[in-house]
């Protein structure tokens, strides 16, 4: 599903965008509601454990209602911070203009350069399939160096912090 590739003028387009996101956002929303006012003992609730909405959390915690619009601009972090914002209970006058700016923004970019890596990708392996191969096996092997060097970061920095004692240890 190109935006790119469709037969409609370009408002038309970023229209489109724009009520498929508003409509997914603000459903993630309401699910978040939802697991906090009683479907917490359902299998949803195995979401609010998980390390993605841990960070999505993170966001609202530290930032509030801004949050919500900039993670539109992220990669896989908006649906945990709308998740987030519901368990939270973020009042709708703060949440319903930050996930349409959100939206605005999102429906924009997709319209325009969002799948601009996906076109990439296709046209190079038709011009040449091992250099497209190889480009991949490289972002992989970077990525992986990227998250190995941030987890031995984050064990030394954990193993440097001296560990407070309890009341209990102490006696």
């Amino acid at each position: 599903m190109d935006p790119t590739t469709w037969q409609a003028p370009f408002l038309v387009v970023v229209g489109a965008l724009f009520i498929i996101v508003m409509l997914r956002a603000n459903a993630t929303y309401w699910l978040g509601r939802a697991i906090v006012a009683g479907t917490g003992r359902s299998r949803f609730s195995r979401v609010l454990d998980s390390r993605a909405y841990a960070v999505g959390a993170r966001w609202i915690n530290r930032w509030g209602a801004p949050a919500v619009a900039l993670s539109f601009l992220t990669v896989g972090i908006q649906t945990m911070v709308n998740l987030a914002a519901g368990v939270a209970r973020m009042p709708m006058r703060r949440y319903i203009p930050s996930v349409t700016v959100g939206s605005i923004m999102w429906a924009f970019l997709y319209g325009t350069v969002g799948f601009a890596g996906f076109i990439a990708v296709k046209r190079l392996w038709f011009i040449n399939p091992p250099l497209t191969i190889a480009a991949g096996i490289l972002m992989v092997a970077v990525l992986s160096i990227m998250l190995v060097r941030k987890r031995v970061t984050r064990i030394a920095t954990a193993e440097a912090i001296p560990r407070e004692s309890t009341p209990d240890e102490a006696v």
